[in-house]
């Protein structure tokens, strides 16, 4: 499959930037523009979300061979990866899978557990939203009657757009992702991998629990774990200054 992305700088190292689900690669695009390394950062869209292509599965090992299509297809051996949410997940099982390919992984507010969900209303929202009307605000007013919280419907309507003939669609594959959703809950579960890692984590967010630090030591050895003062789920919108400063020091120290 060839995936979307945007690219910004050029030479190495190497960053790849997985956004989360229902998201898109430019959910990084403020992050990675003042990242302020050296190299190359891509900001991907996954299988079924932005400007990819849609697919009738979507699971974290359809996921890592699109991502390894994309490697090979850009000639990178081997790369940094930072995952967000779904898209750290992503990254944790190329990393169990292919460490050969995986210079560090970046993992952000995610563990490797199975979760008990908490987007289906969203997806069947959405998916009985009517696009037949002729303005966004229109969209905006369907979306207001079930998802009460302004910062979720903004999240949520950077999906949607417009064909050629003007008629509004969602970028989303949602019948895909409505149907593989247990899949992306899923554990991921692998042989230890012995790179460098940082998980990131929201002060005010549940994602990582302490309970869930036994297994990231057990999985990742070598594993960092840093919390993000003020910050939920979306780490990278809630406090993206500290965020870049505890990125900065983790790439900067492996060398």
């Amino acid at each position: 499959m060839q995936l979307h992305y945007e690219r910004l700088g050029a030479g190495t190292p190497t960053f790849i930037f997985l956004h989360g689900f229902l998201g898109s690669g430019d959910n990084w695009r403020s992050v990675a523009k003042n990242m302020q390394l050296p190299g190359t950062a891509y900001l991907i869209d996954l299988r079924n979300h932005g400007r990819s292509p849609h697919a009738s599965t979507h699971r974290y090992a359809d996921i890592a061979q699109d991502l390894l299509e994309f490697m090979d297809a850009e000639a990178l051996r081997s790369t940094h990866i930072l995952g967000h949410s779904m898209g750290g997940k992503a990254a944790m099982y190329m990393a169990f899978n292919f460490p050969e390919r995986i210079r560090s992984i970046v993992v952000v507010d995610i563990a490797p557990r199975a979760y008990l969900g908490g987007h289906e209303a969203i997806l069947e929202v959405l998916m009985q939203t009517s696009l037949h009307v002729p303005r966004r605000e229109d969209v905006e007013k369907q979306l207001a009657e079930k998802i009460p919280d302004p910062s979720i419907r903004l999240f949520l309507l950077k999906n949607l757009a417009r064909d050629p003939q003007g008629n509004f669609y969602w970028r989303l594959n949602l019948p895909t992702l409505h149907a593989e959703y247990p899949h992306i809950l899923a554990q991921i579960e692998g042989k230890p991998y012995e790179g460098p890692v940082l998980f990131i984590r929201g002060e005010n967010s549940a994602y990582i629990s302490p309970a869930d630090e036994q297994d990231i030591r057990r999985l990742f050895p070598h594993a960092r774990i840093e919390t993000i003062p003020g910050a939920g789920h979306w780490v990278h919108v809630d406090n993206p200054v500290v965020l870049l400063r505890v990125l900065r020091e983790f790439w900067e120290g492996l060398g």
